[in-house]
């Protein structure tokens, strides 16, 4: 626990949305180019607009998500729900997430699912400062949440690069040596991920005095001998490289990750979010600020429908965001207190941040899991694959977990459809106080015409009288391919077409 100074707080939360906006309209116009770039200021006329940025946009959904809901009662399902009816973003791996929850395949399942092409994509990291101006000081909290966020359409790789960035910036509100913050990142994330490879790399360029195009060329070779472009590990490397590059200079960091090239809206986005949290609105000069102001346009998501319109300006974020954390810190004393008083930060505190083992239960987790959560229970389902060929056996794994003191025994009753087995098709179990029991299954399919087949499991439990009856989905193989991305699926008719709209880049003197 420590004490932080709340308008110190809130000036952070203000440069990190501010950093957002401003590295995310730099980036824009560069994104997708392969080649270095030579940025050093905005490239397109604004008359005081941002461009809009799905970076941005999803956190507002989750923003209204966590005021309508709390903070703490999130789940991976709630995202879900939110994803499907909110986020209107049709690129890739955001596609593939709103297509397979509409199927039944909630979070963590709708990350890995028919997403082979985008599943390390850039789509999570990008997205993680709301939870770490939630959670400021405090990265084991963080990451809870960016692991809730990312699995809805990332595995892998794709989540751990929102828990190195959600962990660096929530230590952020209280350590500034940045090579301390990347230190507290790389700690969430298994030491063998690509993602630490490639921020090590960074490091190690630096630390070497090589140039930046040298290091950022380090970078690309190594890549393009695995994912190549438009890949988490190495977006987050090029972020990395502005930050260190950068020595502290706000403009200079986000142009230099701007100028490795790839998701350019994405590193310079998070490189001014960073350097935002970091140095609070004093340190982003207002050069930067005066040619799109503080509006907050969006493209990626549907406002109808909330308890609240998201906001519509960086003021009004961060006014939301702070007033969200101020709740979360009154309703949970083992958050980080605020105070009108000094911050203080003890030192013993600080060694706390890069503690691993709440890192390591996340890393763990099943691939093919999903809860349901019944009256006073919740039922995990835990598939060896969610797809399946009929007549090919299949384990599945079902865990009871019980909240309440007491014990209870469960009874697990597969209804299956026709032509369909399982080995056992009535089972029990009990569970008792954050405890939980589980039976393991092996059902072979039958024949089903549908892509999706819903099988039937009916729980009842030991003290109430009616049955519960969970859905649980299972996709047959070869049945569902989604699109792998604009450049393999365009037309080749419109393809001129596409180019020619594109606008021209020029760039204005620098004001």
């Amino acid at each position: 626990m420590f004490k932080l100074n709340l308008e110190e707080y809130r000036d952070k939360v203000y440069g990190c949305w501010l950093g957002k906006n401003i590295g995310g309209t730099l980036g824009g116009p560069f994104e997708g180019g392969r080649e270095i770039n030579d940025c050093t200021f905005y490239v397109q006329e604004m008359n005081g607009d941002p461009l809009p940025n799905d970076d941005l946009d999803l956190q507002l959904i989750w923003l209204c998500m966590a005021e309508r809901h709390g903070l703490f009662n999130l789940t991976p399902h709630l995202f879900g729900d939110y994803w499907a009816s909110h986020i209107i973003g049709p690129w890739n791996e955001y596609s593939v997430a709103h297509y397979n929850v509409r199927n039944g395949f909630y979070p963590p399942i709708s990350g890995a699912l028919n997403n082979d092409e985008w599943k390390y994509s850039n789509g999570a990291w990008i997205r993680s400062e709301i939870w770490a101006c939630l959670c400021p000081g405090n990265p084991d909290e963080a990451i809870r949440y960016a692991y809730m966020d990312s699995c809805c359409d990332h595995c892998g790789e794709g989540i751990y690069a929102e828990m190195f960035t959600a962990a660096l910036e929530s230590a952020a509100f209280v350590v500034k040596d940045l090579r301390k913050l990347i230190s507290i990142g790389l700690s969430k994330v298994p030491e063998d991920s690509l993602v630490a490879k490639y921020v090590k790399m960074a490091c190690d360029c630096y630390d070497r005095g090589d140039d930046w195009k040298t290091a950022r060329n380090a970078i690309v070779e190594e890549n393009m001998k695995g994912l190549g472009w438009f890949q988490a590990p190495a977006n987050i490397a090029f972020t990395t490289l502005g930050l260190l590059y950068g020595e502290g200079d706000f403009g200079k960091s986000i142009c230099l990750a701007v100028n490795c090239g790839d998701d350019t809206d994405c590193t310079g986005a998070t490189a001014g979010s960073i350097m935002g949290i970091m140095y609070g609105r004093a340190g982003i000069p207002d050069k930067w600020l005066k040619p799109i102001g503080e509006k907050i346009l969006t493209c990626a998501i549907s406002k109808f429908g909330l308890l609240t319109f998201p906001p519509a300006t960086i003021g009004e974020l961060t006014y939301r965001t702070v007033r969200l954390a101020q709740d979360a810190q009154r309703n949970n004393p083992n958050f980080n207190l605020f105070t009108d008083e000094a911050t203080e930060i003890p030192e013993d505190v600080v060694a706390q941040l890069s503690k691993v083992e709440k890192a390591k239960a996340i890393w763990d987790r099943p691939l093919y899991q999903m809860d349901y959560q019944l009256s006073n229970v919740m039922i995990r389902v835990i598939y060896e694959n969610p797809i399946v060929e009929p007549g090919v056996p299949t384990k599945v794994r079902i865990e009871v977990r019980n909240p309440l003191v007491s014990e209870g025994e469960y009874k697990l009753t597969w209804l299956l459809p026709e032509g369909w087995s399982v080995n056992k098709t009535q089972a029990r179990t009990s569970a008792k106080c954050w405890l939980y029991g589980y039976q393991e299954f092996v059902i072979t399919p039958g024949e089903f015409e549908e892509a999706v087949e819903y099988v039937t499991l009916d729980v009842r439990i030991q003290d109430r009288n009616f049955p519960n009856y969970l859905s649980i989905p299972f996709e047959r193989k070869d049945s569902i391919v989604y699109p792998k991305g604009p450049e393999q699926v365009l037309c080749k008719e419109f393809e001129d077409e596409v180019l020619r709209l594109r606008p021209l880049v020029k760039k204005p003197a620098e004001k």
